[in-house]
Order: structure tokens, then C-alpha cells, then sequence
């Protein structure tokens, strides 16, 4: 346990890292009783869950070691390594899309760098409990890790804004819009606090997930109740 942590509310502390991860829960909790399981509901609780798993992990790295080494890091990198691939699927299940080279292409991409980080000794160097935000080390990826995470992000929100313009659906392409908000939501912060303060690029996966609470909001209140159907026990 770090003995110089710091208990004060920043944007990124323990308390908050907490918070967002029962935030996220709680989201994909509510969805899972409150609407019909299709292909759509699905993905947005998977996307909830990892996003908290993510939260948790940087928590218990914070908070509470009680795995060895760098194991809470390899778990909270896998879970938000698979959000990109989540997204677009999510994306394209909205819009009624289909593209099975798309889905091979990201799934793959995805499965390759989470296993990178799982089982490649030094795949992740070191983490540090910065009090603001856990700092990840990496060493070879970072450049490729950078271009399809940020790639495959942007990629979604283009294709969202594009696809609620082309449907004449009114819920569809609400809800399109707002993932596309969702995604800028974190998206443009994220950024925004790397060109202040270009030291903060190592912990861009910390930053960007605390900021993706806006997303899981979007997501529970904007998108959700959209295109999902209630169950009959909640109508």
C-alpha cells in the first residue's frame, strides 16, 4: 500500500474511482433487469461492466494490492482494451449495420494487444498510484496501442454521427448522436488534459476512463431507453 496517498477528493482519486465503478455497475445492474436482453442491451452492460472493472482494478491498485505484481494492471488493461471493438459493434447494432470483416478485424486486433498485456512479462512495466490518476508504463506498445484505441474511437463516432443522419428512424438516430456525444465526452477532455500537461500521457487509459463516466451516463439514460424494450414486470 502506497503509505504517501492521499484521501482528497480529486477528479481521479480512490474515493472517485469507486464511485464511478458503482456508477457503472449499478448502470449494467439496471439495464440487465430493467430491459429486454437483445444484441443491443448486451453490449452496452458489457461495455458498463468493463468500464468498471477498469475503475476497480485502478481502486484496488490504489487501495488495496491484494494481487501480486502488476496482476490488477493486466485485468484493468484487458477490460478497457476490449471497449474499442464494443463500441463499434454497439454502434453498428444500433444503426441495423452489419460487417463481418470489421468485426474479425477489431475483435482480432482486440484479442491480440489483451493477451499482450496479460501474459507478456514487461508488456507493462510498473504502476503508480499518482493520487490523481494511476500512471501505466508500457514498453513497445504504446504507439500501436495509441493508434487503435484513439483510431478505432474516432472511427466509431464518425460513423455514429453519419448513421443518424442517414436513417430516418427518430430513436435510432438519437440514440446514435448521443453515443457519439458519449464518446466525445471523454474523448475531448482526455485530450484536452494531455496538450495542458503532456506529462499526463502515461496515464491516458486512467484519465480517459474517469472521464467515460460521462459515456456510462449517456449510455443509462440517452441510448438505452432509446432502443432497448422494457420487460414486462417493469412496465
Amino acid at each position: 500500500m502506497n503509505p504517501n496517498k492521499s484521501h482528497k477528493l480529486f477528479c481521479f482519486s480512490p474515493l472517485v474511482m469507486l464511485a464511478t465503478f458503482f456508477i457503472e455497475f449499478a448502470g449494467a445492474l439496471y439495464i440487465f433487469f430493467r430491459y429486454q436482453l437483445t444484441t443491443i442491451t448486451k453490449l452496452i452492460i458489457t461495455v458498463l461492466t468493463c468500464l468498471g472493472i477498469f475503475q476497480l482494478a485502478e481502486y484496488l491498485i490504489c487501495e488495496t494490492p491484494t494481487l501480486p505484481g502488476l496482476t490488477w494492471a493486466r485485468i484493468g488493461y484487458v477490460a478497457i482494451t476490449l471497449l474499442p471493438p464494443l463500441g463499434i459493434s454497439l454502434a453498428m447494432a444500433i444503426a441495423g449495420k452489419r460487417s463481418r470483416p470489421v468485426q474479425i478485424a477489431t475483435y482480432t486486433a482486440a484479442t491480440l494487444f489483451a493477451g499482450y498485456y496479460l501474459f507478456v512479462d514487461g508488456a507493462l512495466s510498473t504502476e503508480t498510484c499518482a493520487g490523481n490518476y494511476i500512471i501505466f508504463e508500457s514498453i513497445n506498445s504504446q504507439l500501436l496501442y495509441g493508434l487503435y484505441y484513439y483510431g478505432l474511437l474516432l472511427a466509431t463516432t464518425t460513423c455514429c454521427f453519419l448513421w443518424a443522419k442517414q436513417t430516418k428512424d427518430k430513436k435510432t438516430s438519437s440514440a446514435l448522436s448521443w453515443l457519439a456525444i458519449g464518446y466525445l465526452a471523454f474523448i475531448l477532455p482526455t485530450t484536452t488534459v494531455n496538450l495542458i500537461d503532456p506529462s499526463t500521457i502515461a496515464a491516458i487509459p486512467s484519465i480517459m476512463c474517469g472521464f467515460a463516466v460521462l459515456l456510462a451516463l449517456v449510455l443509462i439514460f440517452a441510448v438505452t431507453p432509446k432502443v432497448a424494450t422494457l420487460k414486462s414486470s417493469a412496465k
